[in-house]
């Protein structure tokens, strides 16, 4: 048996070794595009595509541009950090103090263009919990603040949902995040959006920038300018948060890399201050722009607001000596020649009853009923009487740039970002399954494998298709396709978990000798090294919308012991291994792919596992239908046997108690599983109809075929082999989670 010593427990790493980051060159092509397209469109790549290597090495020449315009003290202790932040706070708390007393409308016009940053959350810490990094010591702290800002479990509950009820509450209604107007209904402009890109960025390459999401995350949270212009208590209070930066600090003092993470951390504080100060003195700008504006000018943005619109429905509708249509067709329309013309048109000279026919038409029951909103009609109304009453008009309009000179400057650092460890080549063919897992592992260094990564996971799926002819004969599972409905759902799992995983269970009366118990775990050990990873995606940023988003998240969040690093599944199945005399290397470190305990022909099952979980928006629906084979084979006759193997035999047994608690078909995971299936499948049924349940659950039970297909390895065999005869049920060769 080969011993390693190179990862012991606890996992105090502080940050994951250097390396270059492998991208195909067509990502480089798609970067330069896509940065070319302006701050909008970069903002939108980090945050629609978690699949591609494109946001990936977007995210590194972001992550290039912005930190090393910093420049951090030397500070020594997490309260001098925190005293460092706290005068930032209390220098730029007045200043958001004055943006909270505006007038409603301006006020409005704030909260829109921060609205990016605040419904950003704190999305860096949405995969900082991966297979690459579990189970490290402050990964963990870091996650276990991440579960309560997601509400625990209840997303209604979390940091998110608690910020848009406060942004209606104050009148901004705006729609999700991800959608496609959701930056031009915010009027958030480039440089709301550059800032934004930057958190995003971190969010997308944690791993690789661990000190970063540590220093960004404090200072975010301290600093809690959002929480200031919402008058709003934090989810997470910032002394909670400092606890983890001390942990953090401390454990560098520990590390051969301590000094230049602690470098890198302070460096990644020193610009989210400097960012928030930039924004707020932006926010500042746009404030006293806005209340200075004349009702013209507003009534100028109003216009400005409606005119995509109006020309083609009013084209017989003249102001002035023009058409409305002629007015408009060009794209940026002359605004104060238009609305000093409206001034004097005839649609603004009051009626018999002192009412413009403008007015009456906005009002109800009038043709424009509906068109502008509340605000907007209340100004237009306030408008048409001052005009009513000889005020002049105010058409000097002064066009709006708060930040304009500041998102030019960071949009030109960005367009010169070039990262010297960034590699241009194409992944290399033939990797064996150990060179593939590790890269597949350490995606986010080698994002180049995505492609190869994407054509694995479906030839697999494609492949675990066959049991849905053959699944029943299965001993542990049953793939055998059937139409969906949520009882014939309910009813297939029960029937698994009774005939095939608890009624077959009787005590062993023989049990095989330690060196076979300890070789059959080796089998089942890479797939526990990766536990939670098919899940380790969902419900990101922008993706927590379906009631199962939720439910998937807080499975993974109890498989990684919702922070608590003694609860942790990673942790426990070390410690397994230790009392076997099992010493790995961690998954993600090179020396990994020269380890001897675990043998190769199991590779594969765990390189399905991560392809899939590579790919959560694309093959979102194979995923449920994996995480319900996985967690269902937590229980019955298989574990109960290991258990009994462990303790005779005076091994760790807590990685095979835990699931056997955590995975109940009651309440637990099991169950939990298929409530998850029924619940997506019920939210398709409502928005697509009975035809598309059909077809999205055939893509579920492929998901569950596919884990099957690794468990019954057997029956695969004998229905690859053309005319053999059943075989009598034999003990897998394969997988216990």
């Amino acid at each position: 048996m080969t011993t390693h010593t190179g990862f012991p427990l606890p996992d105090l790493t502080t940050s994951l070794p250097r390396a270059p980051f492998h991208f195909g060159p067509k990502a480089a092509e798609e970067v330069s595009a896509v940065i070319s397209g302006g701050p909008a469109g970069v903002f939108r790549q980090l945050l629609g595509d978690q699949e591609s290597e494109t946001t990936l090495l977007l995210a590194r020449h972001v992550l290039e541009a912005f930190l090393t315009t910093a420049e951090p003290p030397e500070l020594t202790g997490a309260d001098a950090v925190a005293e460092w932040v706290a005068a930032a706070r209390t220098a730029v708390k007045p200043a958001v103090a004055a943006l909270r007393t505006a007038d409603e409308e301006t006020l409005d016009l704030i909260l829109r263009r921060r609205a990016p940053l605040t419904l950003l959350g704190h999305c860096w810490l949405d995969t900082v919990s991966q297979a690459a990094t579990q189970p490290s010591v402050i990964v963990n702290r870091l996650f276990g603040l991440h579960f309560v800002n997601q509400g625990e479990g209840v997303p209604q509950r979390g940091l998110l949902a608690r910020r848009r009820r406060s942004l209606v509450d104050h009148g901004v209604q705006l729609p999700e995040i991800e959608s496609a107007e959701f930056l031009e209904l915010a009027e958030a402009g480039d440089l709301t959006a550059l800032h934004g890109a930057f958190r995003l960025a971190v969010s997308r390459l944690p791993a690789s920038f661990l000190p970063e999401v540590v220093g960004v995350h404090y200072a975010v949270t301290a600093l809690g300018v959002d929480d200031l212009l919402l008058d709003a208590e934090p989810l997470v209070p910032e002394s909670e948060a400092r606890a983890v930066l001390a942990d953090y600090l401390t454990l560098t003092e520990q590390s051969p890399t301590g000094a230049d993470d602690r470098r890198r951390m302070l460096a990644a504080v020193d610009l989210v201050l400097q960012l928030e100060r930039e924004h707020t003195v932006v926010l500042t700008e746009l404030a006293a722009w806005h209340s200075g504006l004349s009702l013209d000018a507003r009534v100028a943005r109003i216009v400005a607001r409606h005119a995509p619109f109006a020309g083609r429905q009013h084209r017989s509708v003249r102001v002035g000596e023009r058409r409305l249509s002629d007015w408009f067709e060009e794209g940026q329309p002359d605004l104060a020649a238009f609305v000093g013309e409206l001034r004097d048109a005839r649609q603004l000279r009051p009626g018999r009853d002192g009412v413009s026919r403008f007015i009456r038409s906005i009002k109800f029951g009038g043709p424009m009923f509906g068109i502008f909103d509340e605000r907007e009609a209340a100004t237009l109304t306030a408008w048409a009487g001052a005009i009513e009453a000889g005020e002049p008009a105010d058409l000097d309009f002064v066009p709006e740039s708060a930040g304009r000179e500041q998102a030019a400057r960071w949009t030109e650092t960005l367009r010169r970002a070039e990262p010297a460890d960034v590699v241009l080549a194409e992944p290399e063919p033939g990797l064996d399954d150990r060179r593939f897992f590790h890269r597949i592992v350490n995606v986010e260094q080698f994002p180049h494998i995505l492609p190869a990564a994407r054509d694995r996971a479906e030839a697999g799926l494609a492949e675990a298709e066959l049991l849905f002819t053959h699944g029943a004969e299965g001993r542990l599972t049953n793939a055998e396709y059937f139409d969906y409905t949520p009882e014939a759902l309910m009813e297939r799992v029960e029937r698994i978990y009774w005939d095939k995983l608890v009624d077959p269970y009787q005590p062993l009366t023989e049990i095989p000798d330690r060196d076979e118990v300890i070789f059959q775990q080796s089998t089942y050990a890479l797939g526990s090294l990766i536990d939670g990873s098919w899940a380790h995606r969902i419900g990101n940023l922008g993706r927590s919308h379906r009631r199962s988003d939720a439910m998937l998240s807080a499975i993974y969040a109890d498989e990684m012991g919702r922070g608590d690093l003694a609860k942790n599944h990673i942790t426990l199945i070390h410690q397994v291994l230790a009392s076997m005399d099992m010493h790995l290397p961690h998954i993600r470190q090179p020396e990994f792919l020269d380890q001897g305990d675990l043998p190769d022909g199991l590779y594969g099952f765990s390189v399905h596992q991560v392809c899939l979980s590579l790919f959560p928006d694309t093959l979102y629906n194979e995923i449920l239908g994996y995480n319900l084979g996985i967690e269902m084979f937590g229980l019955g006759e298989m574990r109960l046997h290991e258990i009994q193997k462990l303790r005779r035999h005076r091994l760790d047994a807590s990685y095979e108690e835990a699931h056997l608690s955590i995975d109940n078909f009651s309440a637990g995971h099991a169950r939990q599983s298929a409530d998850i299936i029924v619940s997506y499948l019920d939210d398709v049924r409502r928005n697509s109809g009975e035809d598309a349940v059909q077809r999205e659950w055939r893509r579920v039970w492929r998901g569950y075929a596919s884990f099957a297909y690794f468990v019954e390895h057997q029956l695969v065999k004998r229905v690859r082999e053309q005319g053999a005869p059943p075989a009598a049920p034999a003990e897998p060769g394969g997988l216990i989670i």
